[in-house]
């Protein structure tokens, strides 16, 4: 047999291989996960219990923790109370009420009455909060590396991911240490995308509903929902929209009525979304002429910005090629960024939900690897000048936190100027990112063997 013939059977067997590979997928045959290095996992998972244990943020684990009672209890958790005689701690003195759509406290109660009114125990329950957070980091680590697996990555490449995910400063601080919740949005969004690729649509929309409803950063992937689609269907589009919006009302509209929780206090607070300003947002770049925190007179208006910002965004989306799942993960990329641009408020927690999405597009060579750097980093060197880290002693260290802060605030012109610097760069790097992402230059599958992953 001649070596162009033995070039050829080799062909033949890996094409079916794939073939079948690919048949198995929309079958629905489930494959175990691939670890590529149990040491990096123990690692992991070691670290995030123990920043997890001992760190939590002073206002949000707060609220968390009050929100895990009041539920627990059968209270509402959107009306503020002072439970300075259930918890002993000195930062339950301070009277406020959770701002999360309904999900994320209906989970806080259920931890509630398993951890702490069974163990009241602070620091115990501390951590039971963030378990959730810690299982959804890890899930971005395996999903994003069985995602690159599917699209025809190499196993070094997947498992580069996998690692980046597991062990990346950005997550391990925002989640393990913070307690925040953005990583859980991250998995749902992006799970929700990939069985949008893999035609599931009906599921793929109730996840993505579900996301939004845990939290509210998840929006921008609806409409980039639809222009993927519209690309190949409008009436399928249309049904996935009406049926994401629907999931909307069930997740998130619905508990209130259902277990009679006044709506009141959390309307009003929703009106904070469009007036409140400052962190990463471009206003904190405004503070530096104009200081207030909430945007009197006019200035309200530019808490609108984003939703004409946004509709330009579909817009030019709309008007790009279809190149599968690399497009549709840059089109909600460069929407999300846009919301994020141009809203007044962006906490730097915020950004992870975009870190799994462009990880991926970089790891498939569609997006340049100094927008990886960008996403992770700059939150990073915002929040060291935002004085946050200090915020996460305040439940095993409160005096030292207290201590620390104030000395801080000795120098409250300097690390304003400082984060102004910081946005002023994440401004820059975030436009460039969008560019880049609706340039739809995106390659379609690049092997026949993969398009089971398209619609």
């Amino acid at each position: 047999m001649t070596r162009h013939a033995i070039r050829q059977s080799r062909q033949a067997v890996a094409a079916a291989t794939a073939v079948a590979t690919g048949a198995h997928r929309r079958a629905g045959v489930w494959r175990p996960p691939i670890t590529p290095d149990r040491r990096v996992l123990v690692l992991s998972i070691a670290l995030q219990l123990a920043l997890g244990l001992l760190l939590g943020h002073s206002y949000d684990t707060r609220i968390f923790m009050a929100t895990g009672y009041l539920v627990g209890t059968g209270h509402d958790p959107y009306v503020a109370r002072n439970l300075s005689a259930v918890f002993p701690h000195v930062g339950f003195s301070v009277i406020a009420s959770v701002g999360y759509p309904p999900p994320w406290p209906l989970l806080l109660g259920l931890i509630y009455r398993a951890v702490y009114a069974v163990a009241p125990s602070l620091l115990v329950y501390n951590l039971a909060i963030k378990i959730p957070v810690i299982a959804a980091n890890i899930g971005l680590a395996y999903l994003v590396g069985a995602i690159l697996r599917d699209r025809g990555a190499s196993a070094a490449v997947s498992r580069k991911a996998w690692t980046f995910l597991l062990l990346n400063p950005l997550l391990l601080y925002v989640g393990a240490a913070w307690g925040e919740i953005d990583a859980i949005v991250a998995l749902l969004a992006l799970a929700a995308l990939a069985l949008l690729c893999a035609r599931r649509y009906d599921w793929s929309a109730i996840l993505l509903a579900l996301a939004v409803c845990v939290k509210p950063t998840a929006l921008p992937l609806l409409p980039a929902a639809f222009v993927f689609l519209a690309a190949r269907s409008l009436p399928r589009a249309v049904r996935y929209v009406a049926l994401g919006v629907g999931g909307v009302m069930l997740f998130y509209v619905a508990p209130f009525f259902v277990l009679g929780w006044s709506r009141a206090p959390f309307t009003q607070r929703l009106n904070a979304h469009f007036v409140q300003q400052g962190t990463m947002s471009y206003m904190t770049v405004v503070r530096l002429f104009r200081d207030p925190l909430q945007m009197q007179g006019r200035w309200w208006l530019l808490g609108l910005l984003w939703i004409p910002a946004l509709a330009a965004g579909v817009v030019v989306a709309l008007r790009r090629g279809d190149g599968g799942l690399e497009d549709l993960l840059a089109k909600g990329v460069a929407l999300t960024l846009i919301v994020f641009l141009t809203r007044t408020w962006l906490a730097e927690t915020n950004v992870v939900l975009i870190v799994p999405l462009v990880l991926i597009l970089t790891s498939l060579g569609a997006l340049d690897r100094r927008a990886l750097t960008a996403v992770w980093l700059l939150p990073l060197v915002f929040t060291l000048f935002n004085a946050s880290p200090l915020q996460l002693l305040w439940v095993a260290f409160p005096a030292t936190m207290q201590t620390t802060l104030d000395w801080i605030a000795r120098y409250g012109d300097l690390t304003l100027f400082a984060r102004a610097a910081a946005v002023v760069v994440w401004q820059i790097a975030g436009w460039w990112i969008v560019v880049a992402c609706l340039r739809g230059r995106h390659a379609r599958v690049r092997d026949g063997a993969l398009e089971g992953l398209a619609p």
